[in-house]
């Protein structure tokens, strides 16, 4: 069966003779799917709920600041129009599309809000053969607003994107550390399956192809302080160490200035920092840490604005975060000489 199929009839919409419709839904009863005897609700019949999904380690929310305040951002969005946030954590992707199929057929939500885009995303698909409304926070491969589909075939889906420019914010990063002298710059990224890893990687790649920059280097972690401090290590301990790091956040920027004390070195004469992410620990921590500025509670405010854009039936649209801008603070200074 073919997915604009098997989507149709699901969704008890025209398209698909009443033989195909009775073969589909037989198929998905044998399989333990939970069929709705009829077709999307009705606006008055709405669940009123929007669903959030996190497919990471659970101890990662606690070091996480930035998608606090986008949950924070996304709450604050949906309550003044009567719409509940519908919170789950689960293990893995595959985990997360089978609860959104869970969802689907027993009406949970209205729609969804997916975050941390893979490199190979599974989810689009999934959501556009459930018919389910969704905004993706961070940009799509390849993707055009509301198209997706594989192999040739293409179906329109209400998906929406908001995402941000990290090409143009590692550039911010790269080009001042530049102007200071820094000639070997290391990168402590997130998890390697990441869309918006794989785009900082490439993204810093490119810049130092553009300056000459030789010593280049980046290291994927899991969000955590203990593989922070074991890519710090890393680094800071090879024969030809870098003399600034761009760090993923600003727990990983405090890791490395814990790993950096340990080995000696003074913050910002031997080695500079920047984060990724800005937030109070970036303004308290002493020297005070150079940070990417934006407002992650806007970002979440902007992606709830848009799954209730498409549920009252407008067009899927791909929107782009401002650019955010480098706050320069203490950790960062001249390159020490060889």
């Amino acid at each position: 069966m073919s997915p604009t199929a098997v989507s149709f009839a699901l969704n008890n919409r025209a398209g698909v003779s009443d033989a195909t419709r009775r073969r589909i839904l037989s198929i998905a009863s044998r399989m333990g799917r939970r069929v709705p005897a009829a077709g999307p609700s009705p606006a008055r019949d709405r669940s009123r709920a929007i669903g959030l999904v996190l497919a990471r380690p659970a101890g990662s929310l606690g070091v996480e600041a930035f998608f606090l305040q986008v949950v924070s951002g996304i709450q604050a969005a949906l309550a003044p129009h009567d719409h509940a946030l519908v919170f789950q954590m689960v293990d893995d992707i595959d985990a997360e599309c089978e609860l959104y199929r869970r969802w689907w057929t027993e009406r949970r939500v209205d729609g969804v809000i997916v975050v941390d885009p893979r490199v190979s995303d599974p989810r689009p698909e999934t959501l556009t053969v459930l018919g389910l409304p969704a905004v993706v926070i961070g940009a799509l491969e390849g993707a055009d607003p509301g198209a997706q589909g594989t192999g040739g075939h293409r179906r329109r889906s209400a998906l929406s994107t908001l995402w941000a420019d990290d090409a143009g914010a590692m550039d911010l990063i790269v080009h001042h550390l530049h102007e200071l002298g820094h000639r070997r710059i290391a990168h402590m990224a997130g998890p390697p399956g990441l869309a918006h890893t794989a785009r900082r990687i490439a993204a810093l790649r490119s810049a130092a192809r553009r300056l000459g920059l030789d010593h280049i280097v980046s290291v994927t972690t899991d969000f955590s302080d203990r593989q922070g401090i074991k890519a710090a290590r890393r680094l800071l301990g090879a024969s030809l160490r870098p003399t600034a790091l761009i760090c993923h956040n600003e727990v990983m920027a405090v890791t490395a200035a814990g790993v950096a004390a340990e080995r000696g070195l003074r913050i910002p004469e031997d080695l500079s920092l920047v984060s990724w992410e800005d937030s109070a620990i970036c303004r308290t921590f002493h020297p005070r840490l150079s940070a990417l500025t934006r407002e992650p509670g806007s970002f979440g405010r902007r992606a709830a604005a848009e799954v209730l854009h498409l549920l009252a039936g407008a067009q899927p649209r791909r929107l782009q975060d401002p650019l955010p801008s480098l706050e320069v603070r203490e950790s960062c200074g001249p390159a020490p000489r060889a």
